[in-house]
């Protein structure tokens, strides 16, 4: 075809052009695999960013975000004017006159490579198409690759015909904005927001020219010229690059003078250890939304959501330092309880042999240098070296020199807690707090963690009594029980719990009177006469989800159980018997606002009206009753116009674990307080009873809360009931033979007609322990 043309310039000249048609279709299609893949069409209206999605209170404070790359996009109109000069200055003078590739500028840049002064020639959009489309990366290669020198000649044409179809899609400043909004700045920081705020601590639009220029200076090589790590050579490329500005005539000779005679000033923002605590509040909703995440194929840590929980960012602020406070002077407790003594004990109180060694065995460490050494004296010789490092205290991280055995004694020997506070009705969860601190102990307390709920989960034996009939003024003796049964290895068993004090009054009481008192006598009795499957039925209907073996003192709390189950099921009693799913996140919002999830509570009617508004009245004899063991909370001011708490405490075997269940008529909170190794804990009742560990926790809470009516937490009473209440529960207030003086009593008023002598000095004699585990 081509012979038939005479003019040997034109021949070659369609030779030519016919020759890059055919090559710029057989890149674009990728023809026999060799090229490797190019954009589409479809790539070029609706690029795809990995966008971080972010995690708000229900009050609309940010705080914190999911990322493969920490990359939040903003507009161009808040980008610093600072920021686009620089980048233009430095990157690509001639980003206004070309369409995608600047031949002058590809030119130049070959002449300068050749005169020794390297210097690149892609323009920002070139740069854009490559950070979009991976064009560098395997999966975008073709055969051709393999066949040096090939491989950089088909990656820039592929990079140059993109450039081409950017360029004839988006205007100049989106081009611009995307190309901001992809690149990396190190310190897993992608995009101009994300930088700004980690290196700077402030939002884009509020760059100086300084700053601008140092953000900028890292795009020549983010780890020689990251501020951070390289802060002298990040200081002389800041300075090239306002060199350039002023070449370029964006700010002047004297500005150019001033600004590189600035020192380098950082202002660091880790957006992941801003807030200690909403690491567990992260993990939490992540586990939350797997499901939904599934099922509906979105990823959260690329799609950019915008997600709302239904945490009160206020409230989880008072309930943070609320039991920060209170950590810290338990943990003073319990190391003065031992002082020098080893803490781990069995539970005749002997020292567990081997117990630091065994445990040093789980660590990484330890498997790392067993693989070196193949010695395990030698590793333990290592491991008790003394070295620096920085260890979690109450008083701050503190720079100690201590070994690893030493490290691992001083953790194992920390109290945790857990705690969750959330709305009957609604099942909106207002506080969640996962432990001390999510950056030394990653393991959630709320949700994960389970314990033996001790004396907490009486309330769950009373329900039962009243579902088989019973009112909260039927009676009970406190005598001394024995119940005889067969294990679940067919083997006779005889089981005789105590009462925490070890004494019996006698007295025959309500049952209001005795769970007031947590007394184990009557709860073991009632157990006995309902059969202890039914105490394992009620509490699974209620809310409790863990397995739960049914035995005789498994209303004494002998199971293990998590706060969130407890909040949960003890939420029923306050909703008019109505079991509510519990919410942490309410509505998700895609990365253009559209609302696309919004998530309701769902109701399911497990107890009767009457007998739920029943437990809620009982629940009040904790502070109303005799000798109640909630009845520290006076020490809280928390009992004003006619305010009504109801509660219990929980301590199980050997003081291990300690409990607070909190009722009001807003909320329901649950407070555990523990060392995540058993074989730590207190000594005796006056420490480490849910009364001393747990309950001071949710008295300082609630009373914080009262004080900042703005959250609409009232103090007032208990919802009057619903339905016609039948049981006799307005019992005769107990007799009871006072010895002490009477300027020592407290009379306060339990009812329109009925006063109430606190006797401060009373034992709860259930409080709260179960004598013997099953």
């Amino acid at each position: 075809m081509f012979k038939r043309v005479k003019n040997k310039f034109l021949r070659y000249g369609l030779i030519a052009i016919y020759s890059l048609i055919l090559w710029v279709c057989a890149v674009q299609l990728n023809f026999l695999w060799l090229f490797g893949y190019s954009p589409t069409k479809k790539d070029i209206v609706m690029p795809v960013l990995n966008i971080s999605s972010e995690l708000y209170t229900a009050d609309s404070v940010l705080i914190g975000r999911y990322f493969e790359q920490d990359r939040d996009p903003v507009a161009y109109d808040s980008i610093s004017p600072n920021v686009l000069q620089a980048l233009i200055a430095t990157e690509d003078a001639r980003f206004y006159k070309h369409n995608g590739v600047d031949v002058i500028g590809l030119v130049s840049g070959a002449v300068s490579t050749l005169r020794g002064d390297k210097r690149g020639g892609s323009t920002i959009t070139q740069q854009l198409a490559k950070n979009l489309y991976r064009t560098r990366y395997a999966q975008s290669q073709g055969l051709l690759s393999k066949i040096p020198g090939v491989k950089m000649l088909v990656t820039k044409f592929k990079e140059w015909m993109t450039a081409y179809k950017l360029e004839g899609r988006y205007s100049k400043e989106d081009i611009i904005t995307m190309y901001l909004n992809t690149v990396s700045f190190s310190n897993n920081a992608y995009g101009i927001k994300s930088a700004s705020i980690r290196y700077f601590n402030k939002h884009p639009k509020d760059l100086t020219v300084p700053e601008a220029a140092v953000l900028i200076g890292m795009l020549k090589g983010t780890t020689l010229y990251n501020p951070i790590r390289n802060p002298e050579r990040a200081a002389e490329r800041r300075n090239i690059v306002i060199g350039q500005m002023e070449k370029e005539g964006y700010i002047s000779k004297e500005e150019y003078a001033n600004f590189s005679k600035q020192p380098l000033v950082l202002d660091l923002n880790n957006q992941e250890q801003r807030i200690a605590n909403d690491s567990y509040l992260r993990t939490a909703v992540e586990k939350w939304l797997e499901k939904w995440s599934e099922e509906n194929d979105i990823d959260i840590y690329t799609a950019g959501l915008k997600i709302y929980t239904t945490i009160d960012s206020r409230m989880q602020k008072i309930a943070e330092e609320t039991a920060a406070k209170q950590m810290k002077e338990l943990q003073r407790r319990l190391d003065n309880t031992w002082r020098n003594e080893l803490p781990w004990r069995d539970k005749q109180g002997n020292v567990i042999p081997n117990f630091l060694e065994d445990r040093a065995k789980k660590l990484p460490i330890y498997t790392a240098l067993m693989e070196k050494y193949q010695n395990e004296d030698t590793v333990f010789q290592i491991l008790h070296q003394p070295k620096k490092m920085t260890v979690f205290t109450w008083d701050g991280d503190e720079e100690v020199e201590m070994s690893t055995m030493d490290s691992l004694k001083h953790y194992l020997a920390m109290l945790n807690n857990g705690m969750m506070s959330m709305e009957p009705r609604t099942g909106e969860i207002k506080v969640w707090l996962g432990g001390i601190n999510h950056q030394y102990y990653k393991f959630d307390h709320v949700n994960q963690a389970k314990r033996q709920a001790g004396s907490t989960f009486k309330p769950f034996v009373y329900l039962a009594a009243l579902e088989s009939g019973m009112a909260p003024c039927d009676t009970y003796e406190d005598k001394p029980v024995k119940i005889e049964f067969v294990n679940d290895k067919g083997e006779n068993e005889v089981w005789e719990p105590k009462n925490a004090d070890w004494t019996f009054s006698h007295r025959n009481m309500s049952l209001r009177w005795a769970m007031a008192r947590s007394l184990n006598t009557v709860t073991a009795q009632i157990t006995r006469d309902i059969g202890w499957d039914k105490i394992v039925e009620t509490a699974h209907r209620v809310g409790i989800e863990s397995h739960l073996e049914s035995v005789p003192s498994v209303g004494l709390g002998s199971n293990d159980v998590s706060v969130f189950e407890m909040v949960k099921a003890y939420a029923t009693f306050m909703n008019e018997g109505k079991a509510v799913t519990p919410i942490l996140v309410s509505k998700i919002f895609d990365n253009n606002g559209k609302l696309i999830a919004e998530f309701k509570p769902e109701y399911k009617q497990v107890v009767d009206p009457e007998n739920a508004w029943l437990m809620s009245y009982m629940l009040r004899g904790t502070m109303e009753e005799p000798g109640g063991t909630s009845q520290a909370l006076w020490e809280w001011d928390l009992f004003r116009n006619n305010n009504q708490i109801g509660g219990k405490t929980g301590t199980s075997s050997d003081y291990v674990d300690g409990w607070y269940m909190g009722v009001t008529k807003d909320l329901v909170t649950g407070v555990w307080v523990g060392c995540d190794e058993q074989s730590i804990h207190f000594k005796n009742s006056q420490t480490g009873e849910g009364s001393k560990t747990a309950l001071p926790i949710f008295g300082q809470f609630m009373e914080a809360l009262y004080k900042q009516p703005e959250l609409g937490i009232a103090q007032g009473e208990f919802p009057e009931a619903k339905v016609e209440i039948k049981k006799k529960y307005n019992c005769p207030s107990p007799r009871i033979r006072i010895e002490a003086p009477v300027d020592s009593l407290q009379v306060e008023e339990a009812g329109p007609d009925l006063p109430r002598i606190i006797l401060p000095t009373l034992p709860s004699a259930g409080e709260d322990q179960e004598a013997t585990e099953q």
